[in-house]
């Protein structure tokens, strides 16, 4: 084990309550072999089963039992060898030796080899996967097939690669599948080869994913099931409807309705934890597109956030289960975060004065202007704050066309078209703020077509400078006041910022054990779990 620690998410005060009477899904007894098990997510079905630019959490969710990483990061904030057993700074730290782990195959019999990890990062994360935390990369060479060299042109701290080595998209593929294909639009992506615990057997569009046991997996003896199946409902009474008739044993990322998480739990037939989402902390955003020339002013960016009752949403929207956000750095994560940024709350007559001085008086009944909202379909939660940002910048003289697409069009309007003026999105952030959280802020995240990246086309050679500072500073202390910086920067420019905060929930039938055990379960492999009898 590499034991590089950093202390991880602190849970809130919600999921601090829920867990102390809850019970997590732990193991009492030894684990019972066979079975199938059915699992579903608070969220709909992804565009391919893999994206190798990460394509949002759906498409995360179900590659994630396939694929693997080099390293995965521990409940305790220890990160572990996965896929690589070892990894070592050379004295400037502007390289690391990796010693991959022997033995492994992909779900075709072929050995899993440094050359596949060349190319995974080469042509992969490199160009989709992990674009803007490779911008000082120089290259990768293999000395032999065990071992890779990764170097940099400038020093890398190793919290920070070896944050790289967890993303949750950050896998290694098979080269002799993806080689000179397009990555993006190969075939694979909707039937993957990997090394994972499962392997791919169907999708049934509309219904779901069917995964076999990996019977040459490395980890010996695991996983325990004999099938896993992903199974996609379109709306939370469904899920639960599902949940509470047995046909699906275990639900990540809030699959039901707070009040049926009570109702559920109450039947003493299912369990439910807030644990399992210390490195994922989720966040509903209100993005701002400056390509639209009255977004470009700062004054009005801020009067968005002024003009949206926060607390309003968390209270009614999610039913508690939320709380106001304040800075990219979300609350939870305490080695980084700070209350100490430019304030964005409820202000309606702070925002119509910050309009009133960008030049968007109000005169008698027409309009300051005008706004497509549009608020992304994939949680149902996201049109109901979009009724409430509608109705909130309308009582300040804002006329609102608001929208709710599906999912394929709304990452296509905004990731692709920029066909927005606001969007009501969600992003979840890991503890480390490089790439994850900084590229939605900095000119290298703007990448057309890339989901969840930077939509707003917000750039500033002055944030720029400030993420490339945090990208290669070593000394724990000066790299968090720079962290401390970069919100102050992204809340005073607010191109995009979070309204509320989610506690996510995971539900599971009594049934089922070692699960939650990872701290972003939605994105782990999910090799351990079992069903009791």
């Amino acid at each position: 084990m590499v034991k590089v620690t950093r202390r991880v998410f602190g849970a809130g005060a919600l999921a601090t309550s829920l867990a102390a009477n809850l019970k997590p899904g732990w193991a009492q007894d030894e684990p019972r072999r066979g079975g199938t098990l059915v699992a579903t997510w608070g969220g709909g079905e992804p565009q391919a089963c893999y994206v190798p630019a990460g394509g949002g959490s759906s498409p995360t969710f179900s590659s994630s039992k396939l694929f693997e990483r080099l390293a995965n990061r521990k409940m305790t904030g220890e990160f572990e060898g996965e896929l690589a057993e070892s990894w070592k700074p050379a004295d400037d730290f502007k390289s690391y030796t990796i010693k991959l782990r022997q033995g492994v195959k992909f779900h075709d019999g072929k050995p899993m080899t440094a050359d596949d990890v060349v190319y995974s990062i080469d042509e992969i994360w490199k160009r989709y996967a992990a674009a803007a935390a490779l911008t000082d990369y120089t290259g990768i060479e293999a000395p032999d097939a065990g071992t890779v060299i990764v170097k940099f042109a400038k020093p890398i701290p190793e919290f920070f690669l070896s944050s790289l080595l967890c993303g949750s998209v950050n896998y290694i593929v098979p080269k002799h599948v993806y080689a000179g294909s397009d990555a993006a639009t190969n075939p694979a992506n909707n039937a993957p080869l990997a090394t994972g615990p499962w392997k791919f057997k169907e999708w049934v569009r509309g219904s779901h994913f069917e995964y076999v046991r990996n019977e040459d997996y490395w980890r010996k003896g695991f996983p325990y099931m004999d099938r896993l199946i992903i199974r996609y409902v379109r709306d939370p009474a469904g899920r639960a409807a599902a949940m509470e008739s047995g046909e699906i044993q275990i639900g990540v990322f809030n699959p039901v309705a707070p009040p049926d998480i009570k109702r559920l739990t109450g039947t003493g037939k299912f369990v439910a934890t807030p644990k399992g989402y210390e490195e994922c902390v989720w966040s509903s955003t209100l993005e701002c597109n400056m390509r639209n020339p009255v977004f470009a002013k700062r004054e009005v960016r801020q009067a968005m956030f002024h003009a949206v009752d926060r607390n309003l949403i968390a209270k009614t929207v999610y039913y508690g289960y939320a709380r106001a956000g304040t800075s990219p750095i979300f609350s939870p994560n305490k080695e980084f975060f700070t209350p100490d940024t430019y304030k964005t709350g409820f202000d309606p007559k702070k925002a119509a004065s910050l309009l009133d001085a960008a030049g968007y008086s109000k005169k008698g009944n027409a309009p300051r202007f005008s706004v497509n909202l549009l608020a992304a379909g994939w949680f149902a939660e996201n049109g109901k704050i979009g009724a409430i940002v509608k109705q909130r910048l309308e009582d300040i003289g804002i006329a609102v066309n608001l929208t709710v697409p599906d999912r394929p069009t709304s990452i296509k309007r905004i990731y692709t078209d920029y066909d927005f003026d606001l969007a009501i999105s969600n992003q979840a952030n890991p503890s480390e703020p490089v790439p994850s959280t900084t590229q939605y802020y900095t000119t290298d995240g703007i990448k057309k077509g890339v989901p969840f990246r930077n939509a707003s086309g917000f750039s500033l050679p002055a944030m720029d400078a400030l993420v490339e500072k945090i990208k290669v500073e070593t000394d724990p202390a000066k790299r968090k006041a720079l962290v401390v910086d970069f919100q102050k920067l992204a809340t005073l420019e607010a191109p995009n910022l979070p309204l509320v905060e989610l506690e996510s929930i995971t539900v599971a039938s009594t049934k089922v054990q070692n699960h939650s055990n990872d701290p972003n379960y939605l994105a782990a492999s999910w090799y351990d779990i079992w069903l009791a009898a």
